[in-house]
């Protein structure tokens, strides 16, 4: 029998005709010691899971038991870590720690108090900052004094939430480092649930993926010597069978909507607002140097005196090219795009598109922000309608709905297509997104973390529609990302950019591998992770400080032939 028991767990929400069911028969022993993650998709009951493992909640049908006895509530020897942050903004670093010593020990000694307080501040890494209060802390810095408060109350048993969820990408791998250095000091038992593939193998002992419909899915042992170091793991065999195997079951599970549909799209010429006879003198479009950034700067005024974040931006960019652009949060990334899409001023240097410098927003010219920006009291085929009705003025109202439809069907939506704005999740919205951006016809496609506010699992669905409409249209792209296998699957050169200010492309890597791209074929390619290496150690390189090691910025590579044949 293990420290935490479910048996014969059902939960349900709601009654009669209303009622959802969200987990059903859960059989699961959490062994004492053990780093248990469950995985799966949003949507999948693994935080209703841990709430039922906290006292939060209770069964609807069988019993979760901890060490023996039923769980009827919440308890100090179960810590919580939640996604928020939970603290109280008029206490210090050491005031939230020091609440949490004070509920569970309060016979303790004022001076033991203060020791353990201490202690787990600098556990975590926060001693230089136990004055600060939480509104003077990063996000990763708030996540560290969860992590410390729930450590402080001294619990048998440790429940993750998705507490990494809100961070950024390199944040979070640096604090689940720690989360798994405390872990191996401590030999708490630890349950965490999470989206993440990666990390859910740097710091398992055992995953068990949840199944869209409730139930427990496959489990996974995970045998990788400790502790696991995320460059070493790029090179370990293990690791990459193990991470290809868990992928492939989840897409397999989970990833059900796929883009689909029969409507032709309509032969309409679209209209970008260019005169007529500098559209005649441009009539066929530019092949090489299609996109031309040329000594690109972006310059802000502050009261210290101009702070330069972007400095000698050169990259040119074929027609049909697909661009990734990757960095640390802060290196100028999104100041790139939004120059390059005529929402933000270029301070010295040009932006070339097909010939014509860049001057303004122009439809030709479709962006895809992290939030789609949809107006929630209109349908998916309204929001998308809307540029359409502008971009293709000479074309039919029957031949602008179809154009509409066409897209919305590629995205996977054709059931949802009269579905209000409002009443989609976060993955829908952004599929409406990019449907509405690809039906503009661009000539060029700006991607600003299309998918960063969403789950990984929901991630990997959107990117293979992206990739299926894009193989279909071959538009011009730049992606912005700091997911690095993102970076790889939809790119055919990642453009790496140093840390900011005066931040510039430090290293720029062809990715030759074959077209149409999945992401299960990928995982299986032998010169994959050779690529993914090449991404990591840059990134790696620039993780400390402003500049990192810098160097001087790696000169050009051509433009890459294209691979039409999978």
């Amino acid at each position: 029998m293990g420290i935490l028991e479910f048996k014969n767990v059902s939960k349900s929400f709601g009654q009669g005709p209303g009622r959802v069911d969200v987990l059903k028969d859960i059989n699961l022993d959490v062994a004492e010691g053990e780093f248990l993650v469950l995985l799966g998709f949003s949507g999948t009951g693994k935080t209703t899971l841990i709430n039922l493992m906290a006292g939060l909640d209770r069964p609807s049908r069988g019993s979760v038991s901890f060490k023996g006895r039923p769980i009827t509530g919440p308890g100090p020897e179960r810590g919580v870590i939640f996604q928020n942050y939970s603290l109280m903004p008029w206490l210090t670093v050491a005031g939230n720690v020091a609440l949490a010593v004070d509920t569970v020990f309060p016979g303790m000694a004022r001076a033991e108090k203060a020791a353990k307080v201490a202690h787990y501040v600098k556990m975590v890494g926060l001693s230089h900052a136990t004055a600060r209060r939480p509104a003077e802390l990063s996000g990763g810095m708030r996540q560290r004094v969860n992590v410390a408060r729930a450590l402080a109350m001294n619990p048998e048993v440790l429940l993750l939430d998705e507490p990494l969820s809100a961070l950024d990408a390199l944040t979070r791998a640096n604090l689940a480092d720690e989360i798994e250095a405390i872990w191996l000091e401590e030999k708490k038992t630890c349950v965490l649930i999470t989206n993440d593939v990666d990390e859910a193998i740097v710091l398992a002992d055992r995953i068990i993926a949840l199944n869209p419909d409730g139930t427990l899915g496959r489990e996974f042992r995970v045998t990788i010597p400790r502790p696991r170091e995320r460059g070493e793991m790029n090179h370990h065999e293990g690791f990459k069978a193990l991470r290809g195997e868990i992928t492939k079951y989840l897409m397999d599970v989970g990833i059900a909507a796929r883009a689909e549909g029969s409507r032709i799209l309509p032969n309409v010429t679209p209209i970008h607002g260019i005169p007529a006879a500098v559209k005649q003198a441009q009539e066929g479009l530019i092949e090489e140097r299609f996109l031309d950034f040329s000594q690109l700067h972006k310059i802000y005024p502050t009261p210290k005196g101009p702070l330069t974040v972007v400095e000698d931006f050169n990259l040119k960019m074929n027609r049909g090219e697909f661009i990734s652009l990757i960095g640390h949060s802060g290196c100028g990334k999104s100041t790139v795009l939004t120059m390059a899409a005529g929402l933000n001023g270029i301070s010295k240097g040009a932006i070339k598109l097909d010939g014509r410098h860049v001057e303004g927003a122009d439809p030709e010219r479709a962006v895809v922000f992290q939030s789609p920006s949809l107006f929630p009291w209109l349908t998916a085929r309204e929001n998308c309608a809307i540029g359409v009705d502008k971009v293709y003025p000479k074309a039919s109202q029957q031949e602008r709905q179809d154009v509409v439809d066409y897209y919305l069907e590629r995205v996977g939506l054709a059931d949802s297509m009269d579905k209000p704005a409002a009443s989609m999740s976060n993955g829908m919205r952004q599929r409406v997104g990019i449907a509405r951006a690809f039906a503009l016809s661009p000539k060029l496609l700006l991607l600003d973390e299309p998918f960063g506010m969403l789950d990984s699992l929901t991630r990997w669905e959107l990117q293979e529609v992206l990739m299926e409409v894009w193989s279909r249209t071959k538009v011009t792209a730049v992606c912005v990302t700091h997911d690095v296998d993102e970076a790889i699957l939809l790119a055919d050169r990642v453009v790496m950019m140093t840390n900011g200010p005066r931040a510039t492309i430090g290293k720029i890597l062809d990715v030759d591998l074959p077209r149409p791209r999945t992401r299960k074929a990928l995982l299986e390619h032998p010169d994959y992770y050779l690529y993914r290496e090449q991404v990591l150690n840059f990134l790696e390189e620039y993780e400390q400080g402003a500049h990192g090691r810098k160097t001087e910025p790696a000169a050009e590579a051509p433009a890459p032939a294209k691979k039409d044949a999978a």
